[in-house]
Parts: C-alpha cells; sequence; structure tokens
C-alpha cells in the first residue's frame, strides 16, 4: 500500500527537513502500539496519514473503548 506518507518530499514543518520512515509508539487508553510511520529525525514529529487515522486507527479505538 503506498499511502502518503510513503510519497518523496515530506518535509517536518517545525524543523524543515526530510522526514525519514521508523518505529515510533503509539499509545491510547492506556495500551501502546508500535508502528511504522514517517518521522523527523531531528524533533520526532509523527506524521500520520490521513487513512490510516480514518481506517485502522478508528477502529483500534473503537475495540480499546469497547472494552
Amino acid at each position: 500500500m503506498n499511502t502518503d506518507a510513503e510519497a518523496p518530499g515530506w518535509l517536518c514543518a517545525a524543523c524543515g527537513i526530510a522526514l525519514e520512515r521508523g518505529k515510533v509508539e503509539i499509545a491510547y487508553l492506556g495500551s501502546a502500539f508500535p508502528v511504522e510511520l514517517q518521522r523527523c529525525p531531528r524533533c520526532g514529529i509523527v506524521y500520520i496519514p490521513e487513512e490510516l487515522v480514518l481506517t485502522r486507527m478508528a477502529e483500534a479505538e473503537k475495540i480499546l473503548e469497547d472494552k
């Protein structure tokens, strides 16, 4: 799957340098999940594509909230 985050040219808004793919930890309601996303190698800001937020992350939130 080719998401916006995998497209070349994304720059960190704070640092102005190119984002790099790397492991980040996403936490919600006390649960943490390791995910590979585009992130700034200097400040650590993470880019989360809208498609991921609206699909897989929304499903995970619903599952955790229903527990």
